[in-house]
């Protein structure tokens, strides 16, 4: 990606997944900040109320359960899923990269590894980033620092993490890597 430029008019995106607590959220900032490409990060929708801080548009679009069901019978979603079996619904709008593509960006998804697998399906040139940590137990250990889930929660979510790491393959081959 170094030194390319947007082009208007081209629909260019850049997927970045892998399980939680892998450092998307550092590499997001990172690459917003520094990169040499314009990118756009598209801010995801969820039913998950926010958390002390969080701010609707910005960390989120924090939707209520029949509003997120109705957009996406409307087909407002390039992707959605019920994230780590909590109930919660999250989703990629198709408002966030038309907006990017509109100011000639690329859009930039931080997903989930089933987002990425249907973005890539109907966008097979997509750039594909896949972050893991070090070890399982590094992984854990980062789960637990963060202080913000319950042990059912860093529990699934470790489950929830060796399934992604399986998929990972997936993703790779449909990029033809």
């Amino acid at each position: 990606m170094a030194g390319a430029m947007a082009t208007p008019g081209k629909k260019r995106i850049v997927v970045l997944s892998g399980p939680s607590g892998s450092g998307k959220t550092t590499i997001v900032r990172r690459l917003t900040e520094e990169s040499p490409v314009q990118l756009y990060k598209s801010v995801s929708a969820t039913t998950r109320p926010p958390r002390p801080g969080e701010v609707d548009g910005d960390d989120y679009w924090f939707l209520d359960g029949g509003e997120f069901r109705r957009r996406i019978e409307a087909g407002e979603f390039i992707e959605f899923a019920e994230v780590f079996s909590s109930g919660f619904l999250y989703g990629t709008l198709w408002s966030e990269l038309d907006r990017a593509w509109a100011q000639g960006e690329w859009a930039f998804l931080e997903i989930d590894v089933e987002g990425a697998l249907r973005v890539v399906q109907q966008y097979p040139e997509a750039v594909t980033i896949f972050l893991r940590t070090p070890s399982s137990a590094e992984f854990e250990r980062r789960l637990r620092a963060r202080g913000t889930e319950s042990e059912d929660v860093i529990q699934r979510r470790i489950a929830t993490a060796e399934q992604e790491l399986q998929q990972q393959s997936l993703l790779y081959e449909r990029c033809g890597l």
